[in-house]
């Protein structure tokens, strides 16, 4: 029992810094996304310092921000490349109903919390921590929380989809990928991040489609075409699957195409 309260306290430990975090982050995205506003916006949270914003006005925008942490998730963390990867492998076993969407997105989304945990740990300690202790303002933890968030993104994305979605902001070319807008940075990364499940996704299904195309063979042949070959096919591939732990290469696959981990 003890063995299990202290893992139990551990995720949500974990569960609460990677949700922290990432509101943060989100944070910094709505901030960085209008900078023309951004100074005015937030220039009253440094104790001290001259606000046109209410107290009343700032909780409004960070609960506005908890009600977005969602898409937060699934667009500046690696949870999209995980749940398209891992919704393309239950298509090619012939999984539909076997393995629910629920259990798809929880696994993708317990990966996602263990790739982004050094990232979760480092906003923690150096943006929320010292904005809790009231050493820094809202406004400097927001640019803090961005830098780790912003080269985690960067080292996903392609440098063919950052100058595209750079050339269609209108950005000019020479420019640093670290001094881009955080939304030119953030379309860039979630282009990457498809490309690459797409990528990953085609790989695990060649071996299924070929078994699929090998047993539709052997059905025509004996004249049996009125047989689905699903209903074949599934076992051949679900005993494939296990032989050869697929699993473990799964993830191992996911996790290791994630670049700085």
């Amino acid at each position: 029992m003890r063995v299990s309260s202290t893992a139990t306290r551990r995720v949500g430990d974990t569960a609460l810094r990677a949700a922290t975090a990432l509101t943060l982050a989100g944070a910094a995205l709505l901030l960085f996304a209008s900078a023309a506003n951004a100074q005015d916006l937030m220039a009253g949270v440094i104790p001290g310092a001259k606000t046109g914003m209410s107290v009343k006005s700032q909780i409004l925008v960070l609960m506005t921000l908890l009600g977005l942490l969602p898409v937060l998730v699934m667009m500046t963390t690696s949870f999209t490349r995980f749940v398209i990867v891992l919704s393309l492998l239950r298509q090619a076993l012939g999984l539909q109903q076997g393995l629910p969407s629920r259990v798809v997105t929880g696994i993708a989304l317990i990966l996602t919390l263990l790739v982004m945990r050094p990232i979760g740990v480092q906003v923690w300690n150096e943006a929320f921590l010292p904005y809790d202790q009231n050493k820094i303002g809202l406004e400097q933890a927001l640019k803090t929380a961005e830098v780790p968030l912003s080269r985690f993104m960067l080292a996903q994305t392609s440098k063919s989809a950052l100058a595209q979605v750079a050339h269609l902001a209108g950005e000019a070319p020479a420019m640093k990928p670290e001094e881009r807008a955080f939304t030119v940075k953030l379309a860039a990364f979630v282009l990457s991040e498809l490309k690459t499940a797409f990528q990953i996704g085609a790989m695990l299904f060649i071996p299924f489609l070929i078994i699929d195309l090998v047993v539709s063979s052997v059905l025509m042949a004996m004249g049996m075409m009125m047989l689905s070959p699903l209903v074949i096919s599934l076992p051949f591939k679900l005993l494939l699957f296990v032989l050869v732990d697929g699993w473990t290469l799964t993830v191992n696959t996911l996790v290791g195409s994630i670049h700085g981990y």
